[in-house]
């Protein structure tokens, strides 16, 4: 009897846990982007809800609302990709909200682009951001494949003897 509501509550929460980790993991991975692991909360937890933030003394108000953990992520790539290793906080605004000159990243997205474009009109493939260190270390990994041996040549069909013309039949 027990189990049934423990189950439930447990199924219930899971999703805030898997959310927890997933942040937690973009903070992590985003922390030298940011300056600091803090900054780095601010910069995912500002672009999720899609709220006015601060990093030091620079504003950010993201034009695209809320954003999943996923969208965070590609954002946070693609600007990661574009800036010097440790840029300011200008800069990273620039490169997410863009300047009056250049549309940002988040600007583009908030135009309707997808991501693949705004990577491509950054000159950037989004598969190579996007692709995890652990499927280049495979890759490097991986022995070269043995060329393929020739196929051998086809011979050429003898021909056939030519059919030996109809007799006419007689009466027609």
């Amino acid at each position: 009897m027990l189990k049934k509501p423990l189950l439930v509550l447990f199924f219930a929460l899971l999703p805030f846990a898997a959310q927890a980790q997933s942040e937690s993991q973009l903070v992590e991975k985003y922390a030298g982007l940011a300056g600091s692991e803090a900054n780095a909360r601010i910069l995912v937890t500002g672009l999720r809800d899609g709220e006015d933030f601060k990093i030091g003394s620079t504003s950010f108000d993201p034009p695209t609302g809320k954003m999943g953990n996923g969208n965070v992520n590609i954002a946070l790539a693609l600007a990661q990709e574009s800036l010097p290793e440790n840029p300011s906080p200008e800069q990273l605004k620039a490169a997410l909200m863009g300047t009056s000159a250049k549309p940002g990243i988040l600007a583009q997205r908030a135009d309707g682009q997808g991501w693949g474009q705004i990577a491509q009109s950054m000159g950037i493939k989004l598969g190579e951001v996007m692709r995890s260190p652990k499927a280049q270390e495979n890759v490097a990994a991986r022995p070269e494949r043995p060329l393929r041996a020739e196929k051998p040549e086809r011979f050429e069909r003898p021909e056939r003897p030519a059919k030996p013309e109809r007799a006419e039949r007689p009466g027609r």
